[in-house]
Order: C-alpha cells, then structure tokens, then sequence
C-alpha cells in the first residue's frame, strides 16, 4: 500500500532527532544530528533552530539544496526483528533571521541550548521546503512527491 504525505507525518510525529545534510563548499557533503521537536505535524514543511555561525549555515547559504533522515521507532514489531521507518526528506533550505517567527515555532525543550528562548543571540531558523520524501517501512519502500512541478495543479 503506498502511504500518503499523512502517513509519513504520523510516522514522524514521534522522532525527535534526525540528520540533516548539506553540500559543503567543497562538493562534499556535511551532516548534523538535529531536533525535530517531536510531536511536529509534518507538512511538507520542517524547521530547525541553530546558531548563525554554525558551518551548516554557511552551506546553506553556498547550496540550499539539503536532506533530512529520519529513523521511526520500531515498537512491539522490533521484537521480531522488524525495524521502524526510515524516512528521507529531499528540500530547499531557507535561513530565517526574523526573531518574531521563531516564537511560532519554538518549544520549551529548546530552551536547553538556547537559554535565553528564541531571543538568544545568534538564534537562526532553518526552514525545509520538501520536495520529495522518500521512505522504508519493512519490505514497503515509495515515495511521495510535494514538487509542484511534478504536480501540476
């Protein structure tokens, strides 16, 4: 059965850290382990916090293209050897500056790394427009494509 955009957020509602990976300006590829905030309603859109003078920002800035990987739990299947979902977003990153957008978004667990809440200096959202995501969920592989040049209305 091939899962809808609504499969694969639910799958995801419950993961708190992925990775997320870019190009670096050497043509290779960087990848760092991210908050993904848990309970976050995916919709095609995904956001991150860091801070403005990571080497992450610098890619972005150099190559917005990125990919984010998450791996679901596998609960009472892992006991047969079933693992949970694997899923990869395909996106377009963006860099939001703008600290009246991060309240929006932000949760208390951020407040661990960012001690002065979403006015912390250096605060930087990173924001992921996906184009394709890609998942495995057993033997079960698809993909769901939110390109709207693929999709033509």
């Amino acid at each position: 059965m091939t899962k809808t955009l609504s499969d694969v957020a639910e799958a995801m509602r419950d993961i708190d850290f992925c990775t997320l990976v870019s190009h670096t300006a050497d043509g290779s590829i960087g990848g760092r382990p991210m908050s993904n905030n848990r309970n976050v309603d995916f919709d095609g859109e995904s956001r991150f916090f860091t801070y403005e003078d990571r080497q992450m920002i610098r890619d972005i800035e150099t190559d917005p293209n990125v990919g984010v990987s998450y791996v679901g739990k596998a609960g009472l299947l892992g006991i047969v050897g079933k693992p949970g979902m694997f899923i990869h977003v395909e996106g377009v990153a963006s860099l939001v500056r703008d600290a009246s957008r991060f309240a929006e978004f932000w949760d208390k667990t951020l407040d661990r790394w960012f001690p002065q809440g979403p006015g912390t200096p250096g605060t930087i959202m990173i924001e992921v427009n996906a184009r394709r995501v890609h998942y495995w969920d057993g033997e079960e592989e698809g993909e769901v494509s939110l390109d709207p040049a693929a999709n033509p209305a």
